[in-house]
């Protein structure tokens, strides 16, 4: 397996797997929790990718992607500083249990501390139908803060 930065000819892709991991939130809890627009989708992506505003670190196997990481730069007083949102993780469900999130996990980390982030912050679907995904970011040294991921939508 190959972990690296993508190029912005690999968006596509990306984004194509982003809407893989929402349909599947959506199939496992039942809930329509986002409007999947594939063409908007591929648009953001390379928008985000071509300007940095995500990197994306990639699993390839086999020169295919295999499963992806976006992250995104962020703020705060209270996480003294710069830090990582973990925007999207996805790994297909043919390499699940085969360490390759791990792997994903472990490249993450490596350019956080090459950012000098603080720390790497992520939400997780909605529990119990992705207490494995909690239980893989836990065996990966992560910790529940508590709280709940909220929004407000402004239209």
């Amino acid at each position: 397996m190959q972990y690296k930065l993508i190029e912005n000819e690999q968006s596509e892709e990306i984004a194509n797997l982003a809407v893989c991991l929402t349909n599947e939130i959506i199939e496992r809890t039942g809930t329509k929790h986002f409007d999947v627009d594939v063409p908007l989708a591929i648009e953001l992506c390379k928008k985000y990718v071509s300007t940095g505003l995500y990197n994306v670190i990639a699993a390839f196997d086999a020169g295919s992607i295999v499963g992806f990481g976006a992250l995104c730069e962020s703020h705060s007083l209270y996480a003294e500083g710069a830090f990582g949102i973990i925007q999207e993780f996805y790994v297909m469900p043919e390499y699940r249990s085969k360490e390759v999130g791990k792997g994903l996990i472990r490249e993450i980390i490596k350019f956080a501390k090459t950012n000098k982030w603080k720390r790497l912050e992520l939400c997780t679907p909605p529990t119990p139908e992705f207490d494995r995904t909690v239980e893989f970011y836990k065996s990966n040294g992560f910790e529940i803060t508590g709280g709940y991921k909220m929004k407000h939508a402004i239209v």
